[in-house]
């Protein structure tokens, strides 16, 4: 057997780290931009957010929530009113302070004393408060609720340790934020959001995610309950790829949102506010990439099929080029997961092989070469992303008719999308440990000579206020975090691993991003 000669320098066993950055730029997703913490993405990386935006945007507006935007700049009085809110995001916050510069004397600039501004303007890192005011003015009555606001914004969080789509100090999202009649409307649209984004990870990233509360220490600030969906990366790190907070009342209150009842009362309206970010390109990287590149889930990929016409800058070019397009009409023509298939003929000039591997790294699920001798049978020759390489250590073509291609390539597509969902999956399951015991067994667990050791799933008594403070700085003393009390989890049958108390679910321990 050959030995099989991978597109990428890294291997993720090597240095996971490294082979991510990798990836990020051999699939041509990204790139540093001059600016501490911020990037540039390029038209493959921001395509496969913008497909990650029309898919999710239709699951947001098909339960009733209208799109809008509000300011970038928000005036710091806003977060001072909400305490708990502004201390959690203090030491992320960028601030403006004056509307104006003037040269300095030395051939610089600096901040003009006359146009400081009379109250500083913190750049956005989040909208309750300023979406808070806005519903102060919208919400009159109950007959007002729910009100139901999301936007598709950026954000900026000044990250002292940043990489391209995990962690950034400008990064795009969605936040959603709704008012609610009482609590319990408010939290079943809490608990809808975080199903939505399940099912979003799973059906459309191929991402098998946990959703599940969050521990007290890990909730949103001034959030009553905090709710997430975690995903298992390739090294076992776990990542948080979306959140669905319960705010109760206390936003309502900064912001005096209140609302005349059906009894001609004044009542305060319950909040919640959900998002997920660019941060799920990393998660579907870091869940689906290999040795070879980017691997994107055909939902995702905004070419879902590449025809490469092997060229030989001859007369026979003009004929080869009609068969391919035809086949990309042909393939167009036909649907997967209820849209037309998105099909590119790549004719730009260069060998076929060479540009084969620019789309291997970029993780195009199909990739169809033709050549002259194919046009002469018939035929294609079609390899499939996730089945790359064959067991002689060549890459996997198979070579079915041009009009079954045509027929069958949507059930292609479709079967990939299954499969790499089905491959993370069955590796996330293979790495979660049960039945950790003790605080000793937890600590040898995550020291044991394992590059990647997976999550961890313990008994927990939910303990709060100073005893959980000590617990937290025992596993961060581990490098360790809490990750989320899994909503379908066992019922707890034992004693916490952490205080010894009655245990009252299970919560998952793990390294994270």
């Amino acid at each position: 057997m050959s030995a099989i000669r991978h597109a990428l320098t890294t291997k993720r066993e090597d240095d996971f780290a490294q082979w991510y950055q990798e990836v990020v730029s051999a699939a041509d997703m990204a790139e540093e931009s001059g600016v501490r913490g911020c990037m540039v993405i390029k038209p493959w990386g921001y395509g496969i957010w913008e497909r990650m935006q029309r898919l999710l945007d239709a699951r947001i507006k098909a339960a009733g929530v209208q799109n809008a935007y509000f300011p970038l700049f928000i005036p710091l009085g806003n977060f001072e009113r909400e305490a708990a809110h502004v201390e959690g995001f203090a030491k992320e916050m960028a601030v403006v302070t004056h509307h104006r510069l003037i040269a300095d004397g030395k051939g610089g600039l600096i901040p003009d004393p006359e146009a400081k501004l009379e109250e500083p303007l913190v750049v956005r890192p989040t909208s309750e408060t300023i979406i808070g005011d806005a519903m102060s003015r919208w919400v009159q009555s109950w007959r007002d609720l729910p009100l139901l606001l999301n936007q598709w914004a950026n954000v900026v969080r000044w990250e002292m340790r940043t990489r391209m789509f995990l962690r950034t100090s400008e990064f795009l999202w969605q936040e959603g934020h709704t008012a609610h009649e009482n609590r319990e409307d408010a939290l079943k649209e809490t608990m809808r959001a975080l199903e939505m984004y399940r099912a979003f990870a799973e059906e459309d990233l191929s991402v098998p995610v946990i959703a599940g509360e969050k521990p007290e220490n890990e909730r949103f600030p001034g959030a009553v309950s905090t709710f997430s969906i975690e995903a298992m990366m390739q090294d076992g790190k776990a990542l948080q790829a979306g959140t669905s907070h319960y705010l109760g009342t206390s936003f309502a209150e900064a912001a005096s949102i209140r609302f005349q009842d059906r009894e001609g009362g004044q009542q305060l309206a319950h909040t919640t506010s959900w998002g997920v970010s660019t941060r799920l390109i990393g998660a579907m990287i870091m869940t689906h990439g290999d040795d070879d590149g980017l691997r994107v889930p055909p939902a995702l990929a905004p070419w879902q099929i590449v025809i490469l016409p092997m060229l030989r800058d001859n007369d026979g070019d003009a004929a080869l080029l009609d068969y391919c397009e035809s086949l990309r009409g042909a393939i167009a023509a036909q649907q997967v997961f209820g849209e037309p298939i998105r099909v590119l003929l790549d004719s730009k000039p260069g060998k076929a092989a060479a540009k084969r591997w620019d789309w291997v790294r970029k993780g195009a699920p199909v990739i169809i070469e033709v050549g002259p001798r194919d046009m002469e049978a018939g035929k294609v020759s079609l390899l499939r992303r996730d089945q790359l390489w064959g067991s002689d250590g060549k890459p996997a073509f198979q070579g079915p008719s041009r009009d079954d291609t045509a027929q069958s390539i949507g059930a292609v597509l479709a079967e990939i999308q299954q499969v790499l969902f089905a491959q993370a999956a069955e590796r996330r399951d293979a790495n979660i440990v049960r039945g950790v015991s003790s605080f000793d067994e937890l600590a040898a667990f995550f020291a044991e000579d394992k590059r990647y050791p997976g999550w961890v799933e313990v008994q927990w008594s939910r303990p709060t206020g100073a005893e959980l403070d000590n617990v937290v700085e025992r596993i961060k003393a581990l490098k360790l975090t809490f990750r989320n009390v899994p909503l379908d989890a066992a019922p707890a049958d034992g004693e916490c691993l952490f205080t010894g108390a009655p245990a009252v679910e299970r919560i998952y321990v793990a390294r994270a991003y």
